[in-house]
């Protein structure tokens, strides 16, 4: 007989376990296990032009603790203890300028977990890049054995950095003249290990990025003497500089801002025209607060906003290219001298370095 009523009674335990754990486990609110999130009610990513609002509607489901709305990792706003409700918010896509942009939707439940539901917006510019041509002003020799990766004044001498992609160990950098396209004494180079590219000068120190070694030199710019090296993720295309922040590309539409004591990334800007993103963004020059990009194996030269990443104007240079070129390789050197206020361009392997001007 008590056997039986330990049978009976192991019986209704284990039915109790499967009635009141459910039960008790919905009194506590919604869980992750509930996936009841809100959640977003378009039908995939959007497409806007830049300063313009875009409605975005959402769906919030009640008993949840807490729903946030954040746009590029920033929260734009917050519910405490929401009820159920369908929204609409007017997201402007002024504030990080052009690119594409995370939108989140996270959801805190009782239990303290977070689920996000995302989508991404693509904020194309607003402006139709105005188009520029090259007007050869004087030429001057260069060196055709120079695959030049950066060109750059410090006040009236010029700076070059070379690479070499059949032959690395040739990666030189230093001064030039530009009366002879010469190298000047003293110059450093790089062994076979590493592929030089752009380069810049802020203060008496000239810094020389890597292509994939994810490696920046940086020199002493009168001795040529190596001071410091710092180490990035990713590709290293060109360089320039604002006078406070050491910029760079990677090849992609990304241009990334780098203190130069620590070479920390401080913010990123994608560059957009008004159809969208601009790739292969290589040799860099920053003139007069603009950004002026080489588009590679192009004739091509953008001039960039650096606040937003739109494009403003659209160089072609393809006079230079076929004036120049003699066999050589694509257009890849930029030279402004802030002095004298004249711009020069060059390319890799190039005979000529021109004087050019700019005229609609």
């Amino acid at each position: 007989m008590k056997r039986r009523y330990g049978i009976i009674a192991l019986l209704i335990l284990v039915l109790a376990a499967f009635i009141l754990v459910p039960m008790l486990k919905n009194c506590g609110g919604p869980t992750t296990e509930d996936t009841e999130l809100a959640k977003f009610q378009t039908p995939g990513d959007l497409q806007v032009v830049y300063g313009t609002e875009v409605p975005v509607k959402f769906a919030i489901p009640a008993g949840l603790v807490k729903v946030e709305l954040l746009y590029n990792d920033s929260v734009f706003e917050t519910w405490d203890n929401p009820k159920m409700q369908t929204r609409t918010v007017a997201m402007k896509t002024n504030y990080y300028g052009v690119g594409t942009r995370s939108l989140v939707l996270r959801s805190t439940f009782k239990d303290g977990t977070s689920l996000d539901n995302s989508i991404n917006i693509r904020v194309v510019s607003d402006i139709t890049p105005e188009l520029v041509f090259t007007k050869i002003v004087k030429e001057y020799p260069h060196n055709a054995e120079n695959y030049t990766q950066g060109y750059e004044f410090d006040g009236n001498q010029l700076y070059e950095g070379t690479g070499d992609p059949g032959q690395q160990g040739k990666t030189l950098v230093g001064p030039v003249s530009l009366e002879t396209g010469a190298f000047s004494e003293p110059k450093n180079g790089l062994d076979a290990t590493y592929f030089g590219e752009g380069i810049t000068i802020l203060g008496d120190l000239l810094y020389q990025i890597t292509w994939q070694n994810s490696k920046c030199f940086v020199y002493d710019k009168k001795t040529m003497v190596l001071k410091n090296e710092f180490t990035y993720v990713g590709q290293g295309w060109g360089l320039c500089n604002d006078g406070k922040s050491i910029i760079m590309s990677d090849g992609s539409e990304r241009i990334t801002f780098r203190d130069p004591k620590s070479f920390q990334a401080t913010r990123v800007i994608e560059v957009y025209d008004n159809t969208g993103p601009r790739i292969q963004l290589n040799e860099l020059e920053y003139i007069d607060g603009k950004i002026y990009a080489n588009v590679y194996q192009s004739g091509t030269v953008l001039v960039i906003e650096p606040t937003t990443g739109r494009v403003l104007q659209e160089i072609d240079a393809n006079e230079l290219v076929v004036r120049g070129k003699n066999g050589g390789d694509v257009l890849n050197g930029i030279a402004y001298n802030k002095l004298t206020k004249k711009l020069y361009m060059t390319g890799k392997y190039w005979t000529k370095t021109f004087e050019v001007s700019l005229s609609k």
